[in-house]
């Protein structure tokens, strides 16, 4: 549970979702409507694409290790413990690049069918959801599992909820009126967008070498 909790805070860094959302926002402001609906129907799609997903995934590893007799001992284990810290290392060091903006046909359709940017959520997540590091670390940490906990896809839910949680924490405060609401809703975004790919770079970092020290240092008498 706190392996997964930490790696939903490391997907909760993504630099798009917040910058969407707080483009959706910022625009609905200029036009005098509520950015409800649009900021909304993007996460919503987000949500759906990605916890459909992780629930697919999982039950297709657990049928691909039925189907194929798969067992996984400790020393495939400790080896794939290895091969991810040094993947991980490598992402720590490759330069993540993020948009920070909505693409303009996407403010265009917001104006007039709020809805709309709900395919640009669907979109988005079918791009995020195959390729996020994190999210793919838990998802095989749970498909693993013997046995698997009961509400395993409610572990999924929660888990996209923690990383969604920025934007919609963005969308509740852009509902108050008052000076400090604004004001932390600007330094929520401004830090997510200033630090956050150099957080997740790091966290790569820290995370890489104590997969590969342990793999090596705990687990040597196994390769």
């Amino acid at each position: 549970m706190l392996a997964l909790a930490g790696l939903a805070i490391l997907d909760s860094l993504n630099v798009l979702n917040v910058g969407v959302v707080s483009a959706v926002i910022f625009d609905s402001r200029l036009r005098r409507r509520s950015p409800v609906p649009g900021a909304l129907s993007y996460i919503a799609g987000v949500f759906a694409v990605t916890t459909t997903f992780g629930v697919c995934t999982v039950l297709g590893l657990s049928f691909l290790t039925t189907v194929v007799d798969f067992h996984l001992t400790p020393t495939i284990r400790f080896r794939g413990e290895l091969i991810l810290g040094m993947v991980l290392i490598s992402l720590a060091f490759f330069p993540l690049t993020a948009q920070s903006s909505a693409p303009g046909w996407a403010l265009a359709a917001m104006r007039e069918r709020p809805w709309l940017l709900g395919f640009l959520g669907l979109a988005v997540g079918m791009g995020q959801a195959p390729t996020a590091v994190p999210s793919l670390t838990g998802l095989a940490m749970l498909a693993a599992l013997h046995p698997r906990p009961p509400v395993w896809p409610l572990l999924i839910i929660a888990y996209w909820v923690i990383a969604l949680s920025p934007p919609l924490t963005i969308l509740a405060l852009s509902m108050k009126r008052s000076v400090r609401a604004r004001r932390i809703q600007r330094t929520l975004v401004r830090a997510l967008t200033r630090y956050g790919p150099m957080s997740v770079r790091l966290l790569f970092l820290v995370f890489g070498v104590g997969l590969v020290a342990d793999a090596l240092v705990n687990h040597s008498a196994l390769w």
